[in-house]
């Protein structure tokens, strides 16, 4: 098992980063909560990882604190919740928030998220109720901001949606709805992300 990666901060693009480590590339997939507080590439990053081994591929997950990695780990656990789903849910509500929607018993909140409908959050409810933590740990951090230029962002934007489980149509309408001059291909996906969360 892959526990954590040390090195270079390569190349970002929604929801993927790569990460140089010792002259090997790893490509690894962040949820937004991670990769909106990535530093610009060039930077040293220490990624809590998980691997997810299938008989067609490999598939690495990071995050930048240990508390997401177990939210994330408990969310697989979860009849019907697989990788890319728990990825979605990381990326449309904070750790912190989600412990809480949990602890609540926040239905209407939870099918607000990509790919969860109202079974599928009462299944959450269920079978994480007693994992989670009683009282959230608080895992909002401030975004940094990014400079990286706006050329196709809304393409990435809705590239990066249908990464962690819109539908496409559901994608483009969210990013089409947002008015994108000056926009990096980040601030769509935080933004669309928000408005899916009403």
């Amino acid at each position: 098992m892959i526990g954590f990666l040390r090195g270079t901060l390569v190349a970002k693009r929604a929801p993927s980063v790569l990460v140089d480590v010792g002259g090997v590339g790893y490509e690894v997939d962040a949820p937004m909560s991670t990769f909106f507080q990535l530093p610009e590439p060039g930077v040293e990053v220490l990624l809590f990882t998980h691997l997810v081994v299938r008989e067609d591929a490999h598939s690495l997950f990071g995050f930048l604190s240990e508390e997401e990695r177990a939210l994330f780990r408990n969310l697989i656990r979860v009849t019907g919740i697989g990788a890319k789903l728990a990825l979605g849910i990381l990326s449309g509500v904070s750790a912190d928030e989600f412990q809480r929607c949990v602890l609540a018993e926040d239905t209407a909140r939870l099918v607000r998220l990509p790919g969860i409908g109202k079974k599928t959050a009462e299944r959450l409810i269920i079978e994480l109720r007693d994992r989670l933590p009683q009282t959230p740990a608080g895992l909002d951090l401030p975004a940094r901001a990014v400079t990286q230029q706006p050329l196709g962002a809304a393409d990435e934007a809705i590239s990066a949606l249908l990464a962690l489980g819109f539908r496409p149509a559901e994608a483009s309408a969210l990013v089409q709805a947002i008015p994108a001059e000056g926009k990096t291909s980040e601030d769509l996906i935080r933004a669309a992300l928000q408005a899916a969360a009403r």
